[in-house]
């Protein structure tokens, strides 16, 4: 299958956003590929960036079950304007990007994926999409699957948030020590979703990214 990848800035709540997408067929509005992947990147106040190496093997999986598949930088991260927002203009920016998807191609399944901060913002959009879809003009988009690789419930409140239950998973290490484990722990238990553990694994999965990769093959499709 022939794929095409670009870069883009595009018009986002706060200046540009920069996106990175994958195309499969190379015509993103070929009604053959119907699912589309939007990757959510850790806080940039620590580096995090669309290549995060979690992120990356996300966007490679997402890729090989042919999939378009679209990354960003949250606004102050790359090339994307703005200053960072703490988790609330992040959201905003991810809706931009959603909505610059349905735009542009004819997808209209969405596979979610974010690790950290994106994994929280990840999970709030998927809430958007179940709540209030009407308001972003994205109803015909269906959440598929929403991945939550070690998501920052211990520093952003994600005790309220709604997700599709049989539809979300999360994967952590348990040797995290940037968030509690026993924190994902509840947050799974609190919200009925499947969550697999890693165990030895730190928060960012050194050396671990093959077993994350195998996870996704075994529970993400």
């Amino acid at each position: 299958m022939k794929t095409k990848t670009e870069e883009f800035l595009i018009d986002g709540p706060a200046g540009k956003l920069e996106v990175e997408a994958l195309w499969q067929n190379e015509d993103p509005t070929d009604t053959n590929t119907k699912k589309v992947a939007l990757l959510c990147h850790p806080n940039p106040l620590f580096d995090g960036t669309m290549k995060n190496k979690v992120v990356t093997t996300m966007f490679n999986f997402a890729r090989d079950e042919g999939m378009h598949v679209v990354r960003f930088n949250f606004r102050g991260a790359g090339k994307s304007t703005g200053e960072h927002d703490y988790a609330v203009g992040e959201i905003e920016d991810a809706m931009a990007v959603l909505q610059w998807i349905s735009d542009h191609t004819s997808a209209n399944q969405l596979w979610l994926g974010g690790f950290s901060f994106g994994g929280y913002i990840t999970a709030r959009v998927a809430e958007q999409l179940l709540v209030t879809p009407h308001i972003w003009g994205l109803t015909e988009m269906e959440l598929t699957k929403v991945i939550l690789m070690a998501p920052s419930v211990e520093n952003n409140d994600a005790s309220d948030v709604m997700l599709p239950t049989q539809k979300t998973i999360q994967i952590y290490g348990d040797a995290d020590t940037v968030i509690k484990p026993e924190l994902m722990k509840k947050f799974a238990e609190d919200k009925q979703i499947a969550s697999y553990v890693l165990e030895g694994a730190g928060h960012f999965f050194h050396g671990r990214l093959t077993e994350i990769r195998t996870l996704l093959e075994q529970h993400a499709v």
